[in-house]
């Protein structure tokens, strides 16, 4: 089960493996079958929903009042009112909303490159964590970033985005997760930033956590012209079968459009 359609699964279908076995371990190692989770700028619910359609509580909290409406109207469409929470905030008011140690999992997807100070904002979701808990981080690859700008015909930007400082906010435009994300902008902050693995490496380092595994998301997907996989029987399916292959190799981590790291507390 990928939590959209099967084109747009390109784009997801990475994190959604990878975030679903971590959760079914996390349950297996508490003993318990429902898990309390934390989407930090969760939006319309693109992974709240199926998350809690596999029976676990989800709380969502996102600055958009009209993304928490329509999460609203999403649960309700998927019969999981009940499990869904959806709540109106961000990072520096996540210690208002959510106690600290009352979560076993956290969804950090497409937030770090827009608050005002990743690190500051991984300190406050990893906050909300029991011992142990698992994180599932996801961001914007700047190399990916330049490699689409060069392909795209815009050297001055990629070149511009090449000489970005580690972790400095981009100057060249929309983040890179905008359609993941999208009410990423939302939250506020500086231009959108974007990282390498070793810099999310640090981040994940300092917050207490220990990770577990990087992959590359949206290796292939965000390069192969669409109307190739539109219009070629099994295309989708063999792109996706592609992505899901490379994603763990370390070599095309660089080429990524995104980075993902599933961490847990130390």
């Amino acid at each position: 089960m990928y939590p959209t359609r099967p084109r747009s699964s390109l784009r997801t279908a990475v994190v959604w493996e990878v975030l679903r076995s971590a959760l079914e371990r996390r349950a297996k190692e508490l003993g318990r079958p429902v898990l309390d989770v934390l989407d930090t700028g969760g939006g319309t619910g693109n992974f709240a929903v199926p998350v809690a359609r596999l029976g676990h509580r989800v709380t969502v909290v996102d600055p958009s009042p009209d993304a928490l409406f329509a999460l609203e109207r999403r649960a309700a469409e998927s019969g999981v009112t009940d499990l869904v929470r959806g709540l109106q905030g961000d990072t520096q008011t996540l210690a208002d909303l959510v106690e600290p140690a009352s979560v076993d999992a956290v969804l950090c997807h497409g937030v770090l490159e827009v608050v005002d100070d990743p690190a500051e904002a991984l300190g406050q979701l990893t906050a909300g964590l029991r011992k142990g808990g698992v994180v599932s981080l996801l961001a914007a690859n700047r190399n990916g970033a330049v490699l689409a700008r060069a392909i795209a015909g815009h050297f001055a930007e990629a070149r511009a985005m090449l000489d970005t400082t580690a972790g400095a906010p981009s100057t060249t435009g929309p983040s890179a997760t905008a359609t993941d994300a999208p009410t990423a902008a939302a939250w506020g902050g500086p231009p959108p930033r974007r990282f390498s693995v070793e810099e999310l490496r640090a981040l994940a380092d300092a917050a207490g956590l220990r990770v577990a595994s990087v992959h590359g998301v949206r290796i292939f997907a965000d390069l192969v012209p669409g109307v190739l996989v539109d219009t070629e029987p099994g295309a989708v399916e063999a792109l996706l079968a592609l992505e899901l292959a490379a994603a763990e190799q370390p070599a095309f981590h660089a080429v990524a459009t995104q980075l993902h790291l599933l961490a847990e507390l130390r």
